[in-house]
Order: structure tokens, then C-alpha cells, then sequence
């Protein structure tokens, strides 16, 4: 990108301007040239170990960006096309880091006007009167940036623009002339980015009302003869799940949009973890005066967990993947394990915040409005389903570290009637001495790296997870309390032991009142 100026040394009227670095050919090229060229530039610097072209953009290396990168460099308008929550409006907005630093317009117009070929009637009409006084105006690649939200309510006023009858008649001008036109969302975008996310909810007339800034480069407003041959790169994002259920974009729009990227969740868990580890507000700060938490440690396994959930719904046939599972939902649902840690930890006056798999399941609120629900989900019920979702990607994870571990000891200290309670009601040094009675519990923690001298909050947060993929894998039970005990088998095989007891005794009760009978017969 080439050096500018700094911002209290810019150029501020039209004689400055011309003799300054910015010139004419700088100022006059086009944004898709202008995006680019500073591309160049950064394919250059990333070929010797540079920045990343879209910094926080995760996962799309290979993929997306490869492709996006190829649209700029053929100046297309293009569409990103993926489901919800796969940063498509984040990917739109990092394309503002492709322009230029500062960018000089005429002050005072709506169009944003380039000062050495003006386009509206109100800048050209200011430069002929003032000259080189003209004063000047900067814009950031921010302020170059223009979003709309499509809704079935948009109209061709909003987008394009109108004619202003109290306008016109306040300034004493014709109906039709240019300054009594009140200029769209579009216009304003003049000389930037105008991107429009889920387009296919406009209404096909309005669709239609872009096809000429996308193929001539012109638009016209209300009919009357002022065309405004505007400057402007337009992209748009889509699901493309949701054409039959809320609009489709007409084809003579989509035959003029360059290009069709597709977009798409995570591929590996270790990508979403990078995701959701930039995204997810856990690296919480405390008041001096507080003088509560001193740390926060998110176990690896947590991290593991919280994102097999999307993973595992995304496959779930109780989950509408029509919808898809937002990236979003490992989030929220990080944002409240951590605090429902963090409570734990603030209750017990304790100042490590470790959480644990009882966590996550604490953090059903940042689940059940992210995920849409088939008809046989929907019978289930959100939570029932959700539950289910975290015990599957539990037993996942819990694989990964003890596939290979013996659990038989750990079982038959259940079987023989040891239980113990994992809630938030107690403190983690007294949660950890009841852990410690279970026989073998803490000799199997040795792949989470677990020993007598770990932390009591680090301890209890393993052997819960350990604890819990057992109940996931039914070698144990768990109650609603988080209460363990001897798993289904045992119970099972308890109360046929049971029954086979009493019927024992039955038996035996009916035998003796028949011997008593027969005596009293002779």
C-alpha cells in the first residue's frame, strides 16, 4: 500500500491537493482497481513472511480466500454464499483493509465526490465558484464502507434515491433538477464498498433496480434524465439454504455478479478451538479491589467438548442442517461455561477458575436458541436433545484420551455402593478429598497430565471429565443432581438379583403353607 501522508498534513482545499502526491491518476482510479492494486502489494509482503490478508479470518486459507483474492484481482462484484455464522459479513468488512489509508473527496457532498472529476451538480457548481479555495474533505477505509441488511420492506428510494419535493421546494429549484434529488444508500457509497447482506430477501424489483450500476456503471433516479456513473464495488452475502423459504436472486442478477464463493463451517475442531479462543470473551480482568480471581485456566478437554457439540448437531438428524449450527454457538456457550466457573469459584472464595464438564451442561441457555430442531426434535424437546448433543461429543473427546484406559476398577467401586456428588456446592478442595476414595480414579488421570500435586480446582476438573465419559459410554449413572453412582448394568443385574430373591421367598412361603396344609389334612 503506498505511503500517505499523516492525517494533520493532508491537503484541506483544491489548490493544496493538486500539489500534493495526490494526483489525479492516484485519486481517479477506480475501487476495484484500487482494492487491486493494494492486493498486490499484500501478496507481495505475505510472499516474504508478511500479514495474514484477512487478519481473524480462521479456516479459509485453502479455501475461501484463495477465492476471494481471485475476484478482487478480476475487479468482479461477488456473492459469499454459506450459512449462518460462517464470517461472511466479517470477510465483506476485512476488504476495507485493501484500501487506501485516506482518500479525498469535496466537502460537503453527498456523492463523496472526487475533487478532479466531480459528479453531482452541487460539487461541480462548488468548484467552478470557489477554484482552488475548494475545501476538502478525507475519508478512512472505514468511512468507505456502506452495509445494508436485506428486508422484504426495502425500496427503491432506500437503495437508489428519490426526488425530495420539500427540497425542491425549499431551495426554490425545478422538481427534476439534481439538487432536489435525495440520494440512496447506493449513491452514498460513491467511491467505496457497498455490500448488501442476504440479498435474496429484497424483492425482485429492487433486485432489478441494480442492474445498472452492475453492468453499465450508471444509475437514474425517479426516471429523470441525471444519471450518476458511480464508482462503487458491490458484494453481497447470501444463504443459499433459505432461496425456497424467503426469496430467490432473480438470474439476471446473479448473471451479472462475477463471481459465487462459497463459504463454510470449520473442518477440524482444532480450527474452531482458534475460533472460538479469538471470538469468545474469556480473558476476563478483575478489579484490584475485588482481589477474587487471580487466574483463568480453560482445560484443552473443555475447549475439545464445547466445539464437538456444533460438530456433533451439524450431523445430529434431529438438527435442521438446512439452518445449519452457527460457529456461534461454541461461543456463547465457552462465554457461559467460563462463568458459571467463575461463580463456582467467587461462592468458595477460591481464586483459580477452572471449569468443568458440569459446566457445560449449565450453559443450555447458549444452546438452545442456536440450534433448529426437526419435527422429531422438536417431540423430544430442546433440552432433552441438547443434553443427548453433549454427551455424545463427551464420549468423542473422552476417547481421544482414555480409549485405552481400564475403567474396571473405577466401575467396581460403584458397584459395591460408592457414590459421590459433583455440584457447585461445595468448594474444589472438598470435592476432592471425596474423589480421592475412589480407588484407581486418580491413577488414570496420567493423559490429561494429572497428579497429587495439581491444583484441587485442575484435579476435579479431570476426574469429573473422566467421571462423565464413563456415564457417557453407561459404565456409570448419573443423576439430575450430578450424583454418581453404579451404572444401568448393575442396577439392572441388582434388581434381577432381587427379584429372583423374592421369588425365591414366594416360593419358599408357598411351599411351607402347602406342607402346613397336608399335616392338617392327616
Amino acid at each position: 500500500m503506498p505511503q500517505t501522508a499523516t492525517q494533520t498534513a493532508l491537503p484541506t482545499t483544491l489548490g493544496q491537493l493538486r500539489s500534493s502526491e495526490y494526483t489525479p491518476e492516484r485519486v481517479s482510479r477506480s475501487v476495484k482497481d484500487e482494492l487491486r492494486d493494494n492486493l498486490i502489494v499484500r501478496l507481495r509482503e505475505n510472499a516474504s513472511g508478511g500479514t495474514p490478508l484477512f487478519p481473524g479470518i480462521v479456516g479459509y486459507d485453502d479455501t475461501v480466500v484463495p477465492q476471494v483474492v481471485n475476484a478482487v484481482l478480476s475487479r468482479h462484484n461477488f456473492i459469499l454464499l454459506g450459512l449462518r455464522g460462517q464470517a461472511k459479513s466479517r470477510i465483506l468488512r476485512a476488504l476495507t483493509t485493501l484500501l487506501d489509508p485516506f482518500c479525498p473527496y469535496v466537502a460537503g457532498s453527498e456523492l463523496r465526490d472526487n475533487p478532479y472529476e466531480p459528479l453531482s451538480k452541487f460539487s461541480r457548481d462548488l468548484i467552478a465558484k470557489m477554484g482552488d479555495d475548494t475545501p476538502i474533505a478525507w475519508m478512512k477505509p472505514l468511512d468507505r464502507y456502506v452495509e445494508k441488511l436485506a428486508t422484504p420492506d426495502v425500496t427503491v428510494a432506500d437503495l437508489i434515491g428519490d426526488v425530495d419535493p420539500i427540497k425542491a421546494a425549499r431551495s426554490g429549484q425545478e422538481l427534476g433538477s439534481e439538487l432536489t434529488m435525495h440520494y440512496g444508500l447506493l449513491p452514498r457509497a460513491n467511491r467505496g464498498i457497498f455490500a448488501i447482506n442476504e440479498v435474496p430477501d429484497l424483492a425482485g424489483k429492487i433486485q432489478v433496480a441494480l442492474f445498472n450500476i452492475m453492468q453499465e456503471g450508471d444509475v437514474q433516479i425517479k426516471g429523470y434524465p441525471v444519471r450518476l456513473e458511480l464508482d462503487v464495488a458491490i458484494v453481497f452475502s447470501a444463504n443459499p439454504e433459505d432461496y425456497t423459504a424467503r426469496g430467490k436472486i432473480v438470474t439476471p442478477l446473479k448473471d451479472r455478479i462475477g463471481s459465487e464463493i462459497r463459504t463454510h463451517y470449520p473442518e477440524s475442531v482444532d480450527e474452531a478451538i482458534s475460533i472460538t479462543e479469538q471470538e469468545a470473551w474469556t480473558a476476563r480482568t478483575y478489579a484490584p479491589e475485588n482481589n477474587a480471581i487471580s487466574n483463568i485456566e480453560i482445560p484443552h478437554y473443555i475447549r475439545q467438548i464445547v466445539e464437538q457439540i456444533a460438530f456433533t448437531a451439524r450431523e445430529d438428524k434431529k438438527v435442521d442442517k438446512r439452518s445449519g449450527v452457527s460457529q456461534r454457538l461454541p461461543i456463547s456457550t465457552m462465554e457461559l461455561v467460563v462463568s458459571n466457573a467463575e461463580r463456582r469459584a467467587l461462592l468458595h472464595g477460591e481464586n483459580l477458575v477452572v471449569p468443568r464438564v458440569g459446566d457445560i451442561f449449565a450453559s443450555l441457555p447458549g444452546i438452545t436458541g442456536k440450534i433448529e430442531l426437526e419435527y422429531e426434535g422438536e417431540m423430544k424437546g430442546s433440552d432433552v436433545v441438547i443434553r443427548e448433543l453433549i454427551r455424545q461429543s463427551v464420549a468423542t473427546i473422552f476417547d481421544g484420551y482414555f480409549a485405552a484406559t481400564n475403567t474396571q476398577q473405577i466401575e467396581q467401586w460403584f458397584n459395591l455402593g460408592g457414590a459421590v456428588e459433583l455440584n457447585d456446592k461445595q468448594p474444589a478442595a472438598d470435592v476432592l478429598a471425596s474423589l480421592q476414595e475412589i480407588q484407581g480414579l486418580f491413577d488414570k488421570l496420567s493423559p490429561l497430565h494429572i497428579n497429587s500435586k495439581s491444583k484441587p480446582e485442575v484435579a476435579v476438573s479431570a476426574a469429573e471429565f473422566l467421571l462423565e465419559g464413563m456415564t457417557a459410554h453407561k459404565r456409570i449413572s448419573r443423576s439430575e443432581g450430578r450424583k454418581f453412582t453404579a451404572g444401568e448394568k448393575k442396577k439392572r443385574n441388582d434388581d434381577a438379583a432381587n427379584y429372583a430373591e423374592k421369588m425365591k421367598e414366594r416360593e419358599q412361603r408357598e411351599n411351607s403353607a402347602q406342607n402346613r396344609t397336608r399335616r392338617g389334612f392327616n
